[in-house]
């Protein structure tokens, strides 16, 4: 019985980023040259955009930590398409703030 348990919580961490960078959020994290950044956080934040994001939108949204000015131009951009995209970063945003700070 203990081993199911630990076989059953290793997936559930496993899925979870297990507190690594690992994926085009997380790794632009740290890529990103902040001071705060480090791999529990990072992979915080790549947990949540997996939960959140698409990974065509996480691609995407990976490119703000390179370019904020992209961000900035992303969200004054006037189509269908890219308010779309942004409605969806914005939750990102709210939640990773909320469950990674």
């Amino acid at each position: 019985m203990r081993w199911m348990f630990a076989v059953v919580a290793f997936a559930v961490l496993g899925s979870c980023g297990g507190g690594t960078a690992s994926g085009e959020i997380g790794q632009a994290c740290m890529a990103g040259g902040r001071s705060a950044a480090n791999p529990r956080l990072c992979g915080c934040i790549q947990s949540v955009a997996n939960q959140t994001l698409s990974r065509a939108d996480q691609r995407r949204a990976a490119r703000f930590f390179d370019d904020p000015d992209e961000a900035q131009e992303t969200r004054t951009r006037d189509d269908s398409a890219t308010e779309a995209f942004w409605r969806r970063y914005r939750d990102f945003a709210n939640r990773a703030e909320s469950a990674c700070s």
